[in-house]
């Protein structure tokens, strides 16, 4: 623990089904509370606390190093020692008070649930959840103009996505997406690879009957070599997209916004982004299935300019995965 860190930010307490509740500045994938709070948390007397909890460490049932830790507070010289959840956990198994039995018994539950069934449900994080689901759909939604082509089963799609953990869609909420991929690899190709790419792409579409003569047909020629140029450019020998994530999230981005081509604009930009991840080494197909890439594809084409940023943070939280 850092000197002179203040630990009034732990709140510890107890339900009435036994269970406890968390909450406070958590830097540590544990929770540490004082004497006292323990005292307080199973209603008993800190000396009592005292005496389980030297037990438990006399009788190594739960190791000092790791779950023991001394701070100093500011304007006291006496440090405070704090202690992990695991000797919160063991204290409560220890002690015979109503609060404890309570906890035993909701423990007891829990436990027997993951025996059983092989996981438990914390409904209130459940509901939680759910809440900021429907919350991310909304702050898409608003992300859209009126007339978007992007339903809601697509939303839910993309979403289900990058979502990998309920941090993502709280990160969307907040707008601190990442900005910068990962991998930092040297992938170069000219205009006239993706040219020809877009060729194979439109022969193959053409035998199916789902492409016209003008599909992948540039309004301007050099319209694609000016996005590969822009993809590609640098300032003072560094480049302005450092990693492979950041070309291909600008290479969707900027085929199915800037309207290159006199159609095909959303299908080309998608196979382009697919044709360059592969070309990279990094494609990962179980994220980036059929219905994934048209959500993602569809949401790109109808977002508004000035969210550019956060729709290349959505993609690259994509890649993330």
């Amino acid at each position: 623990m850092k000197k002179n860190k203040k630990i009034t930010d732990i709140i510890i307490y107890q339900t009435k089904s036994g269970s406890i509740e968390l909450k406070g500045d958590f830097t540590r994938e544990t929770i540490w509370a004082t004497q006292i709070q323990i005292s307080k948390i199973f209603g008993i007397d800190r000396t009592v606390a005292t005496k389980h909890i030297n037990n438990l460490l006399k009788s190594r049932e739960v190791d000092k190093k790791s779950n023991v830790q001394k701070m100093h507070i500011a304007n006291s010289d006496k440090p405070v020692f704090l202690y992990s959840l695991d000797v919160i956990l063991a204290v409560g198994y220890r002690t015979n008070s109503v609060r404890a039995i309570q906890f035993r018994q909701w423990a007891t539950k829990t436990l027997r649930n993951y025996i059983v069934d092989g996981f438990v449900i914390n409904k209130k994080q459940v509901a939680k959840n759910y809440t900021q689901f429907q919350k991310a759909v909304e702050n898409i939604k608003h992300s859209l103009p009126a007339s978007s082509s992007v339903d809601h089963a697509s939303m839910i799609e993309l979403i289900s996505a990058f979502a990998n953990t309920w941090l993502s869609l709280d990160a969307y909420d907040k707008s601190y997406l990442p900005q910068k991929g990962v991998t930092k690899r040297r992938v170069i190709f000219v205009a006239q690879e993706l040219v020809d790419a877009f060729s194979d792409f439109k022969k193959e579409l053409t035998k199916k009957d789902l492409a016209g003569d003008l599909f992948g047909q540039e309004y301007t020629k050099g319209s694609i070599e000016g996005i590969v140029g822009s993809i590609f450019q640098s300032f003072d020998k560094k480049d302005l997209y450092p990693t492979v994530e950041e070309k291909a999230a600008h290479i969707l981005y900027f085929i199915v916004k800037n309207h290159p081509l006199v159609d095909g604009n959303k299908r080309t930009g998608a196979y382009a982004f697919i044709w360059f991840l592969k070309k990279a080494g990094i494609l990962n197909l179980s994220n980036l299935t059929p219905p994934t890439l048209t959500a993602l594809t569809l949401f790109v084409a109808d977002s508004n300019s000035r969210d550019k940023d956060k729709v290349i943070g959505l993609i690259l939280m994509l890649l993330k995965k």
